[in-house]
């Protein structure tokens, strides 16, 4: 076996090591009851409650994005579209004003983004899930990035995520070029 090939069998029995540690701690958050869930629960319940806009027809509810959903200080989640979130870059943590009009369409504005930084990963796909392979973890990805962005298993990712808290969820910011490796931009 060459040195290149035993090389390359390294790197992947390490890969595929680091994945299986990933889904073991996943697993036991899980059993646990650990999630970031409850992060945005309480970060939510910082926020300003529900009321009604000045114009007595629009309720206007704030709340924390948390990867998929914006949780609202009385608990409820409300559904965030994928293409908002992925357009708009939004990480967990992110603060949202939601405006739900007198004929029921959601009106979605950014209005406190969470510090930022930015990642280098490997885009993934596991148990039906986009995930970018990024300093040691795993993170979901909105499916709304990956076709957004034409995204495939195996290209390099700048992922967007939250600078302080721990999250489950990042934010596609670009698909690096192919020959990203040899300028040096790979993990």
């Amino acid at each position: 076996m060459s040195q290149a090939s035993k090389l390359a069998l390294i790197k992947e029995m390490i890969e595929s090591a680091e994945s299986n540690l990933r889904s073991a701690k996943q697993i036991l958050n899980e059993m646990v009851g650990t999630t970031s869930k409850s992060v945005y629960t309480k970060l939510a319940q910082e926020l300003s409650p529900t009321h009604i806009d000045d114009d007595g027809e629009t309720k206007v509810v704030e709340g924390v994005f948390n990867g998929e959903t914006m949780l609202a200080k009385d608990k409820k989640e409300y559904p965030v579209p994928a293409n908002y979130a992925s357009k708009s870059k939004l990480v967990p943590g992110d603060t949202l004003k939601l405006t739900i009009k007198e004929d029921g369409s959601f009106l979605y504005k950014q209005i406190g983004p969470v510090e930022r930084k930015r990642i280098i990963g490997t885009l993934t796909y596991e148990d039906g899930q986009y995930k970018v392979i990024a300093s040691g973890r795993a993170y979901k990805v909105l499916l709304a990035s990956i076709t957004y962005f034409k995204a495939e298993v195996g290209d390099k990712i700048t992922l967007v995520i939250p600078a302080v808290e721990d999250s489950e969820w990042g934010s596609i910011e670009n698909v690096l070029p192919k020959d990203s490796e040899e300028l040096g931009l790979d993990e």
